[in-house]
């Protein structure tokens, strides 16, 4: 490439979105609803949900975190090569501004990576979709390369491992400190699909084990006695959605007499908002109260300094001009 401006590489970093303040939940919840207004009833119990974590999620300010750790990391690698922007599913910037605002800048390739790191056609391949309809209603022919899943990206698998492993120690030191010999276990959990996306041979579940396995491998847990696979917050609709559900795993831990604690690793989530906050952090922590055992969760990633590297380090690859996309 001739010149630096050649060179330009648009990164559009995607995210689920959220409100950013109360004023903004019943457009944002109209929006999730593809346009249908919710009822009082409907509206009024996701205002107590964002009420019992403080008012409103933190996830809009941890996402543009997220965004100013990965363009420090990318200028890190290539100063002023890279340009972030965001593209949020349910909230603005919505992805097509997003990628429209990146040809206005002049990139020549645009790197799209979403802020999960679990492919399924229903999320990653949704939000790589609108960011290609993003170029072509900005009449460009820019060139989109999608990052399609960091599941077991050694350093998200590290940051992981790290933490499960301290919580882990801890709650087996607390049980023992107590004379209870039962056991800890971990689930795994990420936010769950309709069940159709799977039976149409969708690679979710697999993304899922694949994180789950890397993670367990590195702590050194059994799968069975020490860890399994759950899934969370499915949408409150007439189809099925995948389970088993976190709740009903907590509920069948608690019948368990040689289970004393669970831990539950959200690796399907990489920022603290509702449904870690208030599914986890309250709902589930309350059900294992309920049953009797400890309860612990992992920490999400948020802007750490050396997953976001990573993320850089992707987004470079795929920046190449070698890169096949």
């Amino acid at each position: 490439m001739s010149d630096e401006a050649d060179r330009r590489v648009g990164v559009l970093l995607m995210a689920y979105g959220t409100p950013r303040h109360p004023g903004e939940v019943e457009e944002y919840y109209t929006d999730i609803r593809r346009g249908r207004p919710p009822s009082p009833e409907q509206l009024a119990d996701l205002v107590a949900r964002y009420d019992a974590i403080g008012g409103i999620s933190p996830l809009a300010t941890l996402t543009e975190s997220q965004r100013d750790a990965l363009q420090a990391a990318l200028d890190h690698i290539d100063a002023d090569r890279f340009h972030v922007t965001l593209g949020l599913k349910h909230a603005d910037p919505k992805v097509e501004a997003g990628a429209e605002s990146l040809v206005g800048h002049g990139v020549e390739r645009i790197v799209g990576v979403v802020l999960a790191p679990h492919y399924s056609s229903y999320s990653i391949g949704q939000y790589l979709a609108r960011t290609a309809d993003g170029v072509q209603r900005a009449g460009s022919d820019v060139e989109v390369v999608g990052i399609e899943s960091w599941a077991t990206e050694p350093a998200f698998v590290e940051f992981l491992a790290d933490d499960l492993r301290s919580r882990h120690e801890a709650m087996v030191e607390h049980l023992a400190h107590a004379d209870d010999d039962r056991r800890v276990h971990v689930v795994f959990t990420a936010h769950s699909l309709p069940q159709r996306i799977i039976d149409e041979g969708d690679p979710y579940p697999d993304e899922l084990r694949a994180t789950a396995e890397a993670v367990a491998s590195a702590v050194g847990l059994h799968e069975g006695d020490e860890w399994s696979i759950g899934w969370q917050s499915a949408g409150r609709t007439p189809e099925p959605w995948i389970g088993p559900d976190v709740l009903e795993v907590i509920d069948d831990l608690g019948e368990d007499p040689d289970v004393g604690g669970v831990i539950v690793s959200a690796c399907g989530f990489v920022a603290d908002h509702l449904e870690v906050l208030y599914d986890l952090d309250i709902e589930a922590r309350h059900r294992a109260d309920d049953v009797g055992l400890l309860f612990d969760r992992t920490a999400c990633v948020n802007d750490d300094a050396e997953v976001m590297a990573a993320l850089a380090g992707r987004v470079s690859e795929a920046a190449s001009p070698d890169h096949d996309g």
